[in-house]
């Protein structure tokens, strides 16, 4: 296993030791990105002489002694609705890509280089975040690292794929109804979505505000802690951004399960999945010796709401592109938007109210117990180009639908986080471990502890 192949937390101790050098960490995540990403299509922008610089930075700031940072010489890489300096921010366009490169780093990017870890590009995305396959016109398609006849999901689809196959140990994304989640899923890694306004969007183009929210990907839950944590505290900048005390993750992931009360959702989260999502959940709710279940209560209306929502928002920011550029939008997204602009303004307002009144229904929930498990999608990655989803005696169109339980949650902002269960022979699938708003820590603890009985893993996709 290369250098750039360990979790982020194996490589930042390396490097601390002195056991191996920042720009060898940096040379062995060139070389995979070298190798694989002609075939997973990734990777947008490269920004490898700043990362060589930053890397020699670090390896000198080791030598003499000082304290380069928790997350010393790892390589990351980050969607690219995130301000890159120097880049345009594409956000998966073709409209974007003649924006004035951004004259600083997105917020959480500073924040992590300044704990030591090296960005070293912006990655593939679905268009304007409004996609769940990865299915990009413009950048091309971003193929799953496990098998790349099949979809590595979207929006965050590079972030997805890039830590699948190895190229970083971590990336960021955004997820707003589901976009971290169901990449971490299909593609088999960790992801986490924290609660929102946990996380300060600064220096990130936005998709519906009111739902929006960012996170990292990782193959690890101590991976997860370690950035999120870096990652956390108040940015005036994001009026959403919460002033909360900011949580130490990385110190409670010791602290196992057995205190903590856990439940399966039932109902809305058991139809339409498939047998192989269920059989997920039950895997890990039988390591965790669950054998409580919980009613979400109307889970579907709740993801009722966040359709409304996001159609309306979102076509609201796009509309004069809709009216100038048109043609320049892949079509699929192009009638997304244009369908969401005839939304009328008595149906938002009714989403929003029902949003209050069903996230106080699903807080109530949280008085009994801590964690709630449910199917992140409700299949495994379907094969690229695939259109339609049969679900139960149902067929459905797919690229909505493998959201179907990511964006209940999503509408209400409770933090998640998906654990990848590896099947032999087959491709992954996830589970979400949701906690009430606030308590990441709760759902890491969950992760951290289905990964250490084996039950959650996130091995590097060889095979390409």
């Amino acid at each position: 296993m290369t250098p750039v192949q360990g979790s982020a937390a194996e490589i930042a101790a390396s490097v601390r030791s002195g056991a191996t050098s920042a720009s060898d960490v940096l040379a062995a995540a060139k070389a995979r990105i070298e190798s694989a990403d002609g075939v997973i299509k990734a990777f947008t922008d490269l920004t490898l002489e700043r990362a060589e610089r930053q890397a020699q930075e670090i390896d000198a700031a080791i030598a003499v002694g000082r304290d380069p940072g928790p997350l010393a010489g790892v390589p990351f890489a980050v969607k690219n609705l995130f301000d890159i300096k120097g880049l345009p921010t594409r956000a998966g366009s073709k409209i974007n890509r003649d924006r004035t490169p951004a004259i600083e780093d997105a917020v959480l990017i500073r924040r992590l280089t300044k704990a030591g870890a090296v960005l070293i590009g912006g990655l593939n995305m679905g268009e304007y975040a409004y996609d769940f396959t990865g299915e990009n016109v413009h950048d091309g398609i971003c193929c799953n690292p496990r098998n790349t006849d099949h979809m590595s999901g979207g929006s965050s689809s590079g972030s997805g794929a890039a830590v699948a196959a190895g190229m970083v140990p971590l990336a960021l994304g955004s997820d707003t109804n589901g976009s971290i989640r169901v990449p971490s899923a299909l593609c088999g890694i960790f992801g986490l979505k924290p609660t929102y306004g946990r996380l300060p969007r600064s220096g990130t183009f936005p998709f519906c505000d009111s739902l929006d929210h960012l996170g990292p990907l990782a193959r690890s839950a101590q991976d997860l802690a370690l950035s999120f944590d870096v990652m956390q505290g108040h940015d005036a900048h994001d009026v959403a951004c919460a002033r909360k005390p900011s949580l130490e993750t990385t110190k409670t992931l010791e602290a196992g399960a057995n205190d903590l009360r856990i439940a399966v959702a039932g109902d809305y989260f058991t139809r339409g999945a498939k047998p192989e999502a269920l059989e997920a959940v039950a895997k890990a709710a039988s390591a965790l010796s669950v054998t409580r279940e919980v009613v979400i209560p109307e889970a579907a209306r709740g993801r009722a709401a966040a359709f409304v929502i996001t159609t309306s928002e979102s076509s609201a920011l796009h509309i004069d592109r809709l009216r100038m550029r048109a043609a320049d939008f892949d079509p699929d997204t192009r009638y997304r938007f244009l369908s969401g602009a005839l939304v009328p303004a008595a149906w938002y307002i009714k989403a929003q109210r029902f949003r209050r009144w069903y996230h106080d229904q699903v807080i109530a929930l949280f008085k009994d117990v801590d964690i709630i498990l449910a199917p992140a999608t409700p299949c495994a990655a379907p094969k690229i180009g695939e259109k339609l989803l049969t679900l139960g005696e149902e067929t459905v169109p797919l690229r909505p639908n493998l959201g179907l339980f990511t964006q209940p949650i999503s509408c209400i902002g409770f933090p998640v986080v998906v654990a990848p269960i590896q099947r032999e022979d087959d491709l992954p699938l996830g589970v979400q471990i949701i906690a009430a708003p606030w308590r990441e820590d709760l759902a890491l603890r969950v992760a951290a502890e289905l990964q250490r009985l084996g039950v959650a893993a996130a091995p590097v996709a060889t095979g390409v």
